[in-house]
Protein backbone atom coordinates (compact mmCIF):
# COMPACT_ATOMS: atom_id res chain seq x y z
CA UNK A 1 0.00 0.00 0.00
CA UNK A 2 3.01 2.30 0.37
CA UNK A 3 2.88 5.21 -2.10
CA UNK A 4 3.59 8.90 -2.49
CA UNK A 5 0.22 10.14 -1.25
CA UNK A 6 0.10 11.94 2.11
CA UNK A 7 -1.15 9.74 4.94
CA UNK A 8 -3.37 10.73 7.84
CA UNK A 9 -3.67 8.60 10.97
CA UNK A 10 -7.05 8.98 12.70
CA UNK A 11 -7.84 7.19 15.95
CA UNK A 12 -11.45 6.37 16.74
CA UNK A 13 -12.30 6.57 13.04
CA UNK A 14 -15.05 3.95 13.03
CA UNK A 15 -17.94 6.33 13.50
CA UNK A 16 -19.01 9.75 14.69
CA UNK A 17 -16.47 12.55 14.69
CA UNK A 18 -13.61 10.20 13.81
CA UNK A 19 -15.36 8.85 10.71
CA UNK A 20 -16.20 12.39 9.55
CA UNK A 21 -12.56 13.41 9.96
CA UNK A 22 -11.25 10.35 8.13
CA UNK A 23 -13.63 10.83 5.20
CA UNK A 24 -12.96 14.57 5.01
CA UNK A 25 -9.19 14.03 4.94
CA UNK A 26 -9.61 11.35 2.29
CA UNK A 27 -11.51 13.91 0.20
CA UNK A 28 -8.52 16.22 0.72
CA UNK A 29 -6.22 13.61 -0.83
CA UNK A 30 -4.94 11.74 2.21
CA UNK A 31 -4.73 7.98 2.44
CA UNK A 32 -6.12 6.96 5.81
CA UNK A 33 -4.88 4.67 8.57
CA UNK A 34 -7.67 4.57 11.13
CA UNK A 35 -8.38 2.77 14.38
CA UNK A 36 -11.53 1.33 15.85
CA UNK A 37 -12.25 -0.78 18.91
CA UNK A 38 -15.92 -1.71 19.38
CA UNK A 39 -17.92 -1.64 16.14
CA UNK A 40 -16.41 -3.61 13.27
CA UNK A 41 -19.33 -3.02 10.93
CA UNK A 42 -19.02 0.73 11.40
CA UNK A 43 -15.28 0.53 10.74
CA UNK A 44 -15.93 -1.34 7.52
CA UNK A 45 -18.32 1.40 6.44
CA UNK A 46 -15.63 4.02 7.08
CA UNK A 47 -13.20 2.05 4.93
CA UNK A 48 -15.72 1.85 2.10
CA UNK A 49 -16.38 5.60 2.23
CA UNK A 50 -12.66 6.33 2.05
CA UNK A 51 -12.13 4.02 -0.91
CA UNK A 52 -15.13 5.46 -2.74
CA UNK A 53 -13.19 8.71 -2.76
CA UNK A 54 -10.31 6.99 -4.54
CA UNK A 55 -8.02 6.93 -1.52
CA UNK A 56 -6.36 4.01 0.21
CA UNK A 57 -7.87 3.22 3.59
CA UNK A 58 -7.18 0.63 6.22
CA UNK A 59 -8.77 0.26 9.64
CA UNK A 60 -7.00 -1.42 12.55
CA UNK A 61 -8.60 -2.65 15.77
CA UNK A 62 -6.76 -0.92 18.61
CA UNK A 63 -7.66 -0.38 22.26
CA UNK A 64 -6.30 3.13 22.83
CA UNK A 65 -5.50 2.29 26.45
CA UNK A 66 -3.28 -0.64 25.46
CA UNK A 67 0.32 0.49 25.08
CA UNK A 68 1.47 -2.67 23.30
CA UNK A 69 -1.45 -2.55 20.85
CA UNK A 70 -0.77 1.10 20.07
CA UNK A 71 2.93 0.44 19.53
CA UNK A 72 2.04 -2.42 17.17
CA UNK A 73 -0.33 -0.10 15.31
CA UNK A 74 2.44 2.47 14.83
CA UNK A 75 4.63 -0.26 13.40
CA UNK A 76 1.82 -1.33 11.07
CA UNK A 77 1.39 2.22 9.77
CA UNK A 78 5.11 2.33 9.00
CA UNK A 79 5.02 -1.06 7.27
CA UNK A 80 1.75 -0.59 5.38
CA UNK A 81 1.99 3.07 4.39
CA UNK A 82 5.63 4.04 4.87
CA UNK A 83 4.79 7.54 6.06
CA UNK A 84 2.54 9.67 8.26
CA UNK A 85 1.84 13.31 7.53
CA UNK A 86 -1.04 14.02 9.88
CA UNK A 87 -2.09 12.50 13.19
CA UNK A 88 -5.54 13.07 14.67
CA UNK A 89 -6.19 11.58 18.09
CA UNK A 90 -9.94 11.32 18.45
CA UNK A 91 -10.55 8.02 20.28
CA UNK A 92 -12.35 8.47 23.55
CA UNK A 93 -14.98 7.26 25.98
CA UNK A 94 -17.38 9.04 28.33
CA UNK A 95 -17.50 8.86 32.10
CA UNK A 96 -20.65 7.79 33.94
CA UNK A 97 -21.67 11.19 35.30
CA UNK A 98 -21.23 10.40 38.99
CA UNK A 99 -19.94 12.76 41.66
CA UNK A 100 -16.33 12.29 42.74
CA UNK A 101 -17.35 10.68 46.03
CA UNK A 102 -19.41 8.10 44.14
CA UNK A 103 -17.03 7.36 41.28
CA UNK A 104 -15.32 3.98 41.05
CA UNK A 105 -11.53 4.57 40.91
CA UNK A 106 -11.35 1.92 38.18
CA UNK A 107 -13.49 4.18 35.99
CA UNK A 108 -11.04 7.04 36.51
CA UNK A 109 -8.14 4.84 35.46
CA UNK A 110 -9.96 3.59 32.36
CA UNK A 111 -11.09 7.02 31.15
CA UNK A 112 -7.70 8.62 31.71
CA UNK A 113 -6.00 5.66 30.06
CA UNK A 114 -8.01 6.11 26.87
CA UNK A 115 -7.93 9.89 26.62
CA UNK A 116 -4.53 10.82 28.04
CA UNK A 117 -2.33 7.73 28.00
CA UNK A 118 -3.81 6.60 24.68
CA UNK A 119 -2.89 9.94 23.12
CA UNK A 120 0.58 9.74 24.64
CA UNK A 121 1.18 6.24 23.30
CA UNK A 122 -0.02 7.22 19.84
CA UNK A 123 2.03 10.41 19.66
CA UNK A 124 5.12 8.70 21.01
CA UNK A 125 4.81 5.89 18.50
CA UNK A 126 4.17 8.04 15.42
CA UNK A 127 6.12 11.24 16.06
CA UNK A 128 9.33 9.75 14.59
CA UNK A 129 7.43 9.06 11.35
CA UNK A 130 5.83 12.52 11.37
CA UNK A 131 9.29 14.08 11.65
CA UNK A 132 10.20 12.71 8.23
CA UNK A 133 7.13 14.20 6.56
CA UNK A 134 8.25 17.78 6.13
CA UNK A 135 4.65 18.82 6.79
CA UNK A 136 3.74 16.99 9.97
CA UNK A 137 0.58 18.07 11.79
CA UNK A 138 -1.05 16.76 14.96
CA UNK A 139 -4.59 17.54 16.09
CA UNK A 140 -5.89 16.34 19.45
CA UNK A 141 -9.66 16.24 19.90
CA UNK A 142 -10.52 17.54 23.36
CA UNK A 143 -13.73 19.08 24.73
CA UNK A 144 -15.19 22.34 26.00
CA UNK A 145 -15.47 20.46 29.31
CA UNK A 146 -11.90 21.46 30.21
CA UNK A 147 -12.87 25.15 30.32
CA UNK A 148 -16.49 24.70 31.38
CA UNK A 149 -16.41 22.04 34.12
CA UNK A 150 -19.62 20.87 35.71
CA UNK A 151 -20.42 18.38 38.41
CA UNK A 152 -20.53 14.70 37.61
CA UNK A 153 -17.82 14.38 35.00
CA UNK A 154 -14.47 14.38 36.75
CA UNK A 155 -12.87 11.37 34.96
CA UNK A 156 -13.76 12.72 31.51
CA UNK A 157 -12.64 16.27 32.29
CA UNK A 158 -9.43 15.01 33.91
CA UNK A 159 -8.67 12.93 30.82
CA UNK A 160 -9.25 15.81 28.43
CA UNK A 161 -7.23 18.24 30.58
CA UNK A 162 -4.29 15.82 30.55
CA UNK A 163 -4.71 15.40 26.80
CA UNK A 164 -4.41 19.15 26.34
CA UNK A 165 -1.29 19.27 28.53
CA UNK A 166 0.24 16.64 26.28
CA UNK A 167 -0.58 18.72 23.21
CA UNK A 168 0.98 21.88 24.59
CA UNK A 169 4.14 20.01 25.52
CA UNK A 170 4.39 18.16 22.20
CA UNK A 171 4.00 21.44 20.32
CA UNK A 172 7.03 22.92 22.08
CA UNK A 173 9.12 19.80 21.60
CA UNK A 174 8.42 19.27 17.90
CA UNK A 175 8.70 22.80 16.53
CA UNK A 176 12.26 22.18 15.41
CA UNK A 177 11.03 19.17 13.43
CA UNK A 178 8.42 21.23 11.60
CA UNK A 179 5.48 19.52 13.31
CA UNK A 180 2.51 21.68 14.18
CA UNK A 181 0.27 20.65 17.10
CA UNK A 182 -3.20 22.04 17.77
CA UNK A 183 -6.17 21.16 19.95
CA UNK A 184 -9.82 21.12 18.85
CA UNK A 185 -12.43 21.30 21.61
CA UNK A 186 -16.01 20.58 20.48
CA UNK A 187 -19.13 21.04 22.54
CA UNK A 188 -22.18 18.85 22.07
CA UNK A 189 -21.99 17.00 18.73
CA UNK A 190 -24.66 14.91 17.00
CA UNK A 191 -23.00 11.53 17.49
CA UNK A 192 -24.25 8.40 19.22
CA UNK A 193 -22.56 9.63 22.39
CA UNK A 194 -24.01 13.10 21.95
CA UNK A 195 -27.48 11.61 21.50
CA UNK A 196 -27.16 9.64 24.75
CA UNK A 197 -25.91 12.69 26.62
CA UNK A 198 -28.67 14.91 25.29
CA UNK A 199 -31.31 12.35 26.28
CA UNK A 200 -29.82 11.80 29.75
CA UNK A 201 -29.53 15.50 30.58
CA UNK A 202 -32.57 17.02 28.85
CA UNK A 203 -34.83 14.13 27.94
CA UNK A 204 -34.51 15.06 24.26
CA UNK A 205 -34.80 12.23 21.76
CA UNK A 206 -31.36 13.03 20.39
CA UNK A 207 -28.83 15.86 20.16
CA UNK A 208 -30.31 17.24 16.94
CA UNK A 209 -33.59 17.76 18.79
CA UNK A 210 -31.86 20.63 20.59
CA UNK A 211 -31.09 22.51 17.37
CA UNK A 212 -33.63 25.27 17.93
CA UNK A 213 -32.15 26.22 21.29
CA UNK A 214 -28.61 26.68 19.98
CA UNK A 215 -27.25 30.18 19.25
CA UNK A 216 -26.68 29.46 15.53
CA UNK A 217 -29.75 27.31 15.15
CA UNK A 218 -28.23 23.86 15.34
CA UNK A 219 -26.03 21.56 17.39
CA UNK A 220 -22.53 21.01 16.01
CA UNK A 221 -22.29 18.20 13.44
CA UNK A 222 -19.33 15.82 13.00
CA UNK A 223 -18.64 17.42 9.61
CA UNK A 224 -18.17 20.79 11.33
CA UNK A 225 -15.36 19.33 13.41
CA UNK A 226 -13.93 17.54 10.37
CA UNK A 227 -13.80 20.79 8.40
CA UNK A 228 -11.79 22.46 11.15
CA UNK A 229 -9.39 19.53 11.38
CA UNK A 230 -9.03 19.56 7.58
CA UNK A 231 -7.92 23.18 7.75
CA UNK A 232 -5.52 22.65 10.64
CA UNK A 233 -3.62 19.80 8.97
CA UNK A 234 -3.43 21.62 5.63
CA UNK A 235 -0.85 24.04 4.29
CA UNK A 236 -3.46 26.78 4.71
CA UNK A 237 -2.69 26.56 8.43
CA UNK A 238 1.09 26.48 8.00
CA UNK A 239 1.56 29.22 10.62
CA UNK A 240 -0.95 27.89 13.14
CA UNK A 241 0.42 25.82 16.01
CA UNK A 242 -0.04 25.61 19.76
CA UNK A 243 -3.69 26.69 19.54
CA UNK A 244 -6.80 25.41 21.27
CA UNK A 245 -9.92 26.08 19.21
CA UNK A 246 -13.42 25.53 20.56
CA UNK A 247 -16.20 24.62 18.16
CA UNK A 248 -19.75 24.73 19.50
CA UNK A 249 -21.75 27.49 17.80
CA UNK A 250 -21.98 29.52 20.97
CA UNK A 251 -21.99 26.75 23.56
CA UNK A 252 -25.60 26.98 24.71
CA UNK A 253 -26.23 25.56 28.17
CA UNK A 254 -28.81 22.84 27.60
CA UNK A 255 -28.92 21.21 31.00
CA UNK A 256 -27.50 21.17 34.52
CA UNK A 257 -24.27 19.51 33.43
CA UNK A 258 -21.76 20.18 30.72
CA UNK A 259 -22.34 18.27 27.53
CA UNK A 260 -18.91 16.89 26.59
CA UNK A 261 -18.43 15.50 23.12
CA UNK A 262 -16.89 12.14 22.50
CA UNK A 263 -15.31 10.23 19.66
CA UNK A 264 -17.91 7.54 20.12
Amino acid sequence: MTNENPVAVVSGAGRGIGRAIAVRLAADGFDIAGTWNRDEAAAETTTKLIRQLGRQGRMYRVDAADQAATAAFAESVTADFGRADALVHNAGIASRGRFVADTDPAEVVRVLSVHALGAFYLCAGLTPLLRTSGRGAVVLISSVATTNPKEGGAPYMMGKAALEALGRTLELEERTHGIRVNIVAPGLVTTQMGDRLAHAVTGAENAASLDAGMPFGRVTRPDDVADLVSFLVSERAAQITGQRIEIHGGRAQVGPRAMPSSAL
